[in-house]
C-alpha cells in the first residue's frame, strides 16, 4: 500500500482548501500515523481517499476564516455566503409565529431552509416538527471548520439535501485551554452583544477530551429606533393611510343611527366615534369623529429584531482501544431563549360577538355598542424557550484484507429538542365577556363585574372606550385587570430523532488508473414530533388564531453503496478521469419506498485545470408537521363560483344545486353582507392543516465546473461552477380557491367532501390542507477566486473573491384555475441576480487587517401605490395580468476588522461590520421582514471588540 506525505496531497488541491485542511492533516498525521492520509472523509462522499475533495463544489470555511468576521453564530456567517438564499424566519420576522420561531436557519440558492440537510460532524443536525434544523445550538468556540456542499446529496444523505449539505465539523484532541470575550452593539447604542466561551482540552497517547462552553445574549432592537422602520408601514415615506385606524383610544358606533354598524350597499357608512379629550366616556356628547391623526403607528410597540439568548455546553471524547479501533462520542446541551414584542392586540368586538353590554357602568347609551380599541397597554410578548440534548457515540476503525484497507463504523445519534412558549398579551374571551358585561362601580371606586347585589367574584370591569394613559375605573392599565383579562399561554413541544448506521469503505480492486473505491452503508432513523398549543389557544378563546396539537411520527431504513471508479490517469490530456457513482434505497413507514441516484465525474487533462459535472436525485420527505400538524385557522378571501355577479359564475349548475345553493344567490362576506367587490372576505374562520397523504418532493440538480490553478501564478486558485435544480411536487398550500374550482367548474365530486353551507347558502366551514402542487427550477453560476501573493517587505497580501449568479430562479403554484403561475422570479424580493463577496486580508507580524465588501444586486417588488410614482416598471404583465413593479438599486456593506497578536498569547480585534453605516433600499413589500426593508441587510454600523487569551 502506498502512502502519501500532506505535501503531496494537498498540492493538488486548490490553495485555499488545502491551507484550510492543512492543521486537520496535520493533527490526524500526529495522533494516528500517516495512513490516516488516505482515509479523510470530505463532505459530499463517503469513500475516504486522496483525491475526493475537488470532485464537487465545496466550500471550506477554516477556524481562521471564522475569527476574521464579526458574527457571533453559525448561521450569520453562513448567512452571508453569496450562496445563501433569504434568511428563514429572520429576526425582523417580529410577527412570526409557531414552532420554529427563534432559531437560526440557513437556506441555500433560495430553495428553502428545509431543502438544506445540516451536518454536525457528518451526522444530521436534528429538526422541528416543521424540518427546520437550528444552526443557533451549535457553539461558535466548539467549531474546527464547516464545509458547505452546494450540490444535492439525497444519494448520500438520504432526504432533505435537495439544495445542498453544511457539515461542521468540531475541534477534536484540542490540548491546552482558550477562553474567548466578545463586546458588541450598534451606532445607535442597541442591539447590545455579550458573548463569553471558554474551551478546554488534554490529549494523551490514545485519547482526548475536548470540551467547549458557551454564553451569549444578544439585546432587542426597537422598530422604533431605526429609520425605516419608526413611521409605519412605508418607513419615511408612511401617511395617515398607513397607521392603523384601530388605535390606543377607543371608538364606537351608535346602533340608533347605524344599526349592526357593519358597512353595505344602499346605507351610510357607519361612523366611529371617540372621546373627546378630558372627556367623560359615559357621555354620549362627549365624542367627537375619529380622525387619521388618531390612528396608531404599530411600529412604535415592535421588536425590530428578537432578542435572544444561548448558553451551549459541547463535549467531544475520543479514545484508541487500539491501534485501528477508535471510540468517539459528540455531547451537546443547548438553551435559547428568544424574545419578540409586538404592538397590542387591535380588538374589534363585532369579530368576537363581544359588545359592550347595555348594562355595563361605561356604556353611553344603555344599548349594547360595538367597539373598536388596541390593547395598547398590553403588547404581545413571547418568550421562546428551547433545549437540545445531543448524543453522538461511533466506533470506527480500519482492517486490512488482500493487501487492500478498509474502514468502517458503526454509530447512533439521539437527538432530542424541548421547546417551551409563553405568551402574554392576547385577551381571554371569557374573560372579555364578564369584563364588558354588566358592571358597577363598588364603594372603593373599582369597576366590577355583575351587579352590586350579586357581584362575580375575582372579576374586574372593563371601560374600552377609556383612551390609554387616561386612569379611572375600568382602565386597561389596572394591573389587577390585566391579570384577569390577560392569561399567560403556554404551548410546549417535543421533537426527536433516533438514528443507527453502520459503514464500510474501502478499495474493492487496483485498477489501471488506481484504486477503485466503494462505500456501503445502512441507517435506521426515526423522527418523532408533537408541539401542543396552550387549551386557550385549542379552544380558540382567546384573540389569537386558533391552533391545535401537531403529533406524529415515523421511521425509514435505508441502504447506499458508493463507487469511485478510476477511468485513466497520467496520460496525455488525462492525468485523471475518474467516475463517481451513488445509490440510496429509503423505505418510509409512511409513503412506502423511494430510489435515488448520484453520478459524477472528474476530468484533469493538466495538472493544473480540474473539469468536473454531478447529476444528481433528491427527494425531501414531508415533516412530521406538514403530515401530522395540528390545525389553524383564518379568516380568507375568496370568490365563490355559485354566486352570481362574479366572473366565470357558474350559479344554477348541477354542483352548486346540488349544494342547496340558490341560482340568485350572492355571496356573502363580513356581516352576512352581499359581498360587492371579490374577492370577499369570508365571515367565518376556515381551517387549515396537514395532510397525511402527501408525498415525498423530488429534485434533480445538475453542476458543471472547472478549478484552475495555473502553474505560473503560485497561490492562484480559479473556480466557476454552472448549476441547476429542478424540484417537482413541492409541498404548497392549498388554496379555497382551487378547492372551490374543482368541486363546483370541475365537477370534482371528492373535492366537495370538505365544504359546509349554511341554510343561507354561504360557506360556513372550509378545509383547506397541503397539497404536493408546487415546482421550481433555479440556474445560474459561482465563480470564486483566491490569490495568496507572494510575501512582500511590507506583509502578506491575500485576496478571496465569491460571486453567485443567478440566471433563473422560477418558482411555481397554481391559482384558483389550476393554471400554473410564476410565484418567484429573479430579482424578486430576496432573490438577487447577484450576490459577490470581496475578501482582502493583510498580515504583518503580530498585526492583521480584514476587509469585506459584502454587494448585493438591485430588487424588484410589486408597486404599492400607482399614483405616488413608485412604480418605474409600469408596463409589466405577469401571469396574463397587468403586474407593474418597482425597482431598487444594488447595496454594497463594507466589514473591516484589525487585529493583534499579544505576546502573552493572546489576540485582540476590534471590527465594524457595515463600517459606512450603508442603508439599504426600501422594501414595501416587507420580504423577510415585518417591515419595510429587507430582512437580511444590516440595520445599522455594528461595531465589536473581540479578545481571545489561549493558555
Amino acid at each position: 500500500m502506498k502512502f502519501r506525505t500532506p505535501a503531496m496531497r494537498l498540492g493538488l488541491l486548490p490553495a485555499g482548501i488545502a491551507v484550510a485542511l492543512t492543521p486537520a492533516f496535520a493533527s490526524a498525521q500526529d495522533t494516528a500515523g500517516a495512513t490516516t492520509l488516505d482515509r479523510l472523509e470530505v463532505t459530499g462522499s463517503r469513500i475516504r481517499g486522496a483525491n475526493m475533495e475537488t470532485q464537487q463544489p465545496i466550500l471550506t470555511l477554516s477556524r481562521e476564516n471564522l475569527e476574521k468576521q464579526g458574527f457571533t453564530s453559525v448561521a450569520d456567517v453562513l448567512q452571508n455566503m453569496t450562496s445563501a438564499g433569504s434568511p428563514a424566519i429572520s429576526r425582523a420576522d417580529a410577527l412570526s409565529s409557531g414552532e420554529n420561531v427563534g432559531g437560526y436557519y440557513i437556506d441555500i440558492r433560495n430553495l428553502g431552509a428545509t431543502r438544506t440537510l445540516v451536518l454536525l460532524n457528518g451526522k444530521r443536525l436534528g429538526a422541528t416538527s416543521g424540518g427546520y434544523q437550528d444552526l443557533s445550538q451549535i457553539p461558535m468556540s466548539a467549531i474546527e471548520r464547516i464545509e458547505v456542499l452546494k450540490d444535492g446529496a439525497s444519494a448520500i444523505y438520504g432526504s432533505d439535501a435537495i439544495a445542498g449539505v453544511v457539515n461542521v465539523i468540531t475541534r477534536k484532541r484540542f490540548d491546552g485551554a482558550e477562553a474567548q470575550v466578545y463586546l458588541g452593539q450598534y451606532g445607535e447604542g442597541d442591539g447590545e452583544t455579550k458573548q463569553y466561551s471558554f474551551t478546554l482540552g488534554t490529549e494523551g497517547e490514545r485519547g482526548g477530551i475536548t470540551l467547549s462552553a458557551e454564553y451569549s445574549k444578544q439585546d432587542p432592537v426597537m422598530a422604533k429606533n431605526r429609520w425605516f422602520s419608526r413611521d409605519g408601514a412605508k418607513g419615511p415615506n408612511s401617511t395617515v393611510d398607513d397607521m392603523s385606524p384601530i388605535g390606543p383610544n377607543g371608538v364606537w358606533c351608535d346602533p340608533r343611527v347605524f344599526g349592526d354598524c357593519l358597512p353595505a350597499k344602499g346605507k351610510p357608512d357607519p361612523i366611529w366615534q371617540t372621546v373627546n379629550q378630558g372627556g367623560d366616556p359615559t357621555n354620549p356628547n362627549d365624542y367627537h369623529e375619529l380622525t387619521p391623526d388618531e390612528f396608531a403607528n404599530a411600529n412604535q410597540q415592535m421588536m425590530l429584531q428578537t432578542g435572544v439568548e444561548r448558553k451551549s455546553l459541547y463535549v467531544n471524547g475520543n479514545y484508541d482501544f487500539t491501534d485501528r479501533v477508535t471510540f468517539n462520542a459528540d455531547i451537546l446541551y443547548n438553551e435559547r431563549t428568544t424574545d419578540q414584542l409586538i404592538a397590542g392586540y387591535p380588538y374589534q368586538s363585532q369579530a368576537f360577538g363581544t359588545p359592550l353590554s347595555a348594562d355595563s357602568a361605561f356604556n353611553p347609551i344603555g344599548q349594547d355598542v360595538e367597539f373598536r380599541r388596541r390593547l395598547w397597554e398590553v403588547p404581545r410578548a413571547t418568550e421562546s424557550k428551547l433545549k437540545t440534548l445531543r448524543f453522538a457515540p461511533t466506533i470506527s476503525g480500519f482492517f486490512e484484507f488482500a493487501d487492500k484497507s478498509f474502514d468502517w463504523s458503526v454509530g447512533a445519534l439521539f437527538n432530542r429538542n424541548e421547546s417551551t412558549k409563553s405568551n402574554y398579551g392576547d385577551m381571554s374571551l371569557i374573560a372579555a365577556r364578564q369584563a364588558l358585561g354588566p358592571s358597577f362601580i363598588d364603594a372603593n371606586g373599582v369597576a366590577r363585574c355583575g351587579t352590586a347585589a350579586s357581584p362575580i367574584d375575582g372579576c374586574y370591569a372593563w371601560n374600552p372606550l377609556l383612551p390609554a394613559g387616561v386612569n379611572g375605573p375600568g382602565s386597561l392599565a389596572d394591573k389587577d385587570l390585566q391579570n384577569f383579562l390577560f392569561p399567560t399561554f403556554t404551548t410546549t413541544g417535543v421533537t426527536k430523532t433516533t438514528s443507527f448506521n453502520a459503514d464500510l469503505a474501502g478499495s474493492i480492486v487496483t485498477l489501471p488508473a488506481g484504486d477503485l473505491g466503494f462505500a456501503i452503508g445502512v441507517e435506521h432513523r426515526e423522527e418523532e414530533g408533537r408541539y401542543v398549543p396552550d387549551a386557550f389557544m385549542q379552544s380558540g378563546e382567546y384573540t389569537g388564531l386558533a391552533q391545535t396539537t401537531t403529533n406524529g411520527k415515523y421511521k425509514l431504513d435505508e441502504v447506499y453503496l458508493e463507487l469511485n471508479i478510476p477511468v485513466l490517469a497520467d496520460m496525455a490530456f488525462a492525468k485523471e478521469l475518474t467516475v463517481n457513482m451513488a445509490g440510496r434505497y429509503s423505505d418510509y413507514s409512511n409513503f412506502g419506498d423511494t430510489v435515488n441516484g448520484k453520478f459524477g465525474i472528474t476530468w484533469r487533462p493538466l495538472d493544473e485545470l480540474l473539469v468536473r459535472g454531478t447529476y444528481a436525485e433528491g427527494f425531501r420527505a414531508p415533516s412530521v408537521d406538514n403530515l401530522y400538524g395540528g390545525l389553524g385557522s383564518s379568516f380568507e378571501k375568496y370568490t365563490d363560483p355559485c354566486s352570481v355577479g362574479v366572473s366565470g359564475s357558474v350559479a344554477g349548475n348541477a354542483a352548486c344545486t346540488a349544494a342547496g345553493v340558490s341560482p340568485s344567490y350572492v355571496q356573502l362576506g363580513q356581516g352576512l353582507t352581499p359581498c360587492g367587490t371579490w374577492p370577499c372576505a369570508t365571515p367565518d374562520q376556515f381551517i387549515s392543516g396537514s395532510n397525511a397523504e402527501l408525498l415525498p418532493e423530488t429534485s434533480k440538480s445538475t453542476t458543471i465546473g472547472l478549478v484552475w490553478s495555473p502553474r505560473w501564478v503560485q497561490g492562484l486558485d480559479i473556480s466557476l461552477d454552472w448549476f441547476n435544480y429542478k424540484i417537482k411536487d413541492m409541498i404548497i398550500e392549498d388554496s379555497v380557491d382551487r378547492i372551490l374550482r374543482d368541486c363546483y367548474v370541475l365537477g370534482n365530486s371528492a373535492r366537495c367532501e370538505g365544504i359546509v353551507r349554511a341554510a343561507d347558502g354561504h360557506i360556513s366551514q372550509l378545509f383547506y390542507g397541503l397539497a404536493n402542487l408546487g415546482e421550481m427550477e433555479t440556474e445560474g453560476y459561482d465563480l470564486g477566486v483566491k490569490y495568496r501573493l507572494p510575501e512582500l517587505a511590507i506583509g502578506q497580501f491575500s485576496l478571496d473573491w465569491q460571486t453567485t449568479y443567478t440566471a433563473k430562479y422560477d418558482e411555481q403554484g397554481q391559482n384558483a384555475k389550476g393554471e400554473n403561475i410564476t410565484i418567484g422570479y429573479v430579482g424578486s424580493p430576496g432573490i438577487f441576480r447577484v450576490r459577490s463577496n470581496l475578501g482582502l486580508n493583510w498580515e504583518k507580524g503580530e498585526w492583521g487587517v480584514n476587509y469585506t465588501a459584502r454587494y448585493y444586486s438591485g430588487m424588484k417588488e410589486d408597486c404599492v401605490a400607482l399614483g405616488d410614482g413608485w412604480c418605474d416598471l409600469p408596463d409589466r404583465y405577469a401571469n396574463g395580468e397587468w403586474a407593474p413593479l418597482r425597482s431598487t438599486g444594488s447595496n454594497t456593506f463594507h466589514d473591516l476588522q484589525v487585529s493583534y497578536k499579544a505576546p502573552w498569547n493572546a489576540t485582540v480585534a476590534i471590527g465594524a461590520n457595515n463600517v459606512f453605516n450603508h442603508r439599504g433600499a426600501l422594501q414595501y413589500s416587507a420580504p423577510n421582514s415585518s417591515f419595510a426593508y429587507y430582512g437580511g441587510f444590516d440595520i445599522g454600523r455594528y461595531v465589536y471588540l473581540k479578545y481571545t487569551q489561549r493558555f
